[in-house]
């Protein structure tokens, strides 16, 4: 792959950010090769490492999910499994360290955070920014709630309404209980905007869920 990694691009200071257009086309090729290892390849696969760096860019600026190491194949008769905590810290579903059942919804989970850090263009945690800011998801949930998702651009100067929209997707995505999380296939109709989007439970519901 020509042109690095995801993660090159979106946080190497002597890279340019990509468009807003740009990166909402990157979600949705990403939401793409998911699902395909979700719902089209046989057997299923759970990848367990979904990060920026294992998502390369092709000499077309395509994405691509690379780094398989970890994954996990599914019989076709098995819907869940249980295993060893894989993955990286700050893209790990919770249920990995519940001794829950581990399910295609954990791809979800970590497609959430990796969204959240495409819109923003930062990493899901960096504690050189003010404690409130620190924790992408959290911060992205309270900028959500009080109508000032600007923040989370830096007053970069996009579409407000995609980019409400993509926020909800991802904020559906990593609630805590697997079974309130859409399916790949539901993200992508919510990405490409074919299906309206409930407003997301607040995080007081993300406990009260379980």
């Amino acid at each position: 792959m020509s042109n690095g990694s995801l993660a090159d691009i979106l946080f190497k200071p002597s890279k340019q950010r990509p468009s807003w257009d740009r990166r909402i086309e990157i979600a949705r090729n990403i939401a793409k090769g998911i699902l395909y290892l979700h719902e089209e390849c046989e057997p299923q696969i759970i990848h367990c490492d979904i990060k920026l760096h294992n998502i390369l860019m092709d000499q077309n600026g395509c994405a691509k999910l690379a780094d398989f190491g970890l994954a996990k194949l599914l019989k076709p008769d098995q819907t869940k499994t249980y295993t060893d905590i894989r993955g990286t810290k700050g893209y790990v579903a919770p249920e990995w360290h519940r001794n829950l059942p581990v399910t295609v919804k954990v791809y979800v989970y970590s497609f959430g955070i990796v969204l959240l850090e495409i819109i923003c263009c930062r990493r899901n945690a960096d504690f050189d920014l003010p404690e409130e800011e620190a924790l992408l998801e959290e911060w992205a949930y309270h900028c959500f709630e009080c109508g000032e998702l600007g923040k989370l651009l830096n007053d970069e100067v996009v579409n407000k309404k995609q980019l409400e929209r993509m926020v909800k997707v991802a904020i559906w995505c990593i609630l805590d209980e697997p079974s309130l999380r859409p399916s790949m296939m539901k993200v992508l109709h919510l990405l490409e905007g074919t299906v309206d989007i409930p407003i997301p439970p607040s995080p007081t519901s993300f406990l009260t869920a379980l």
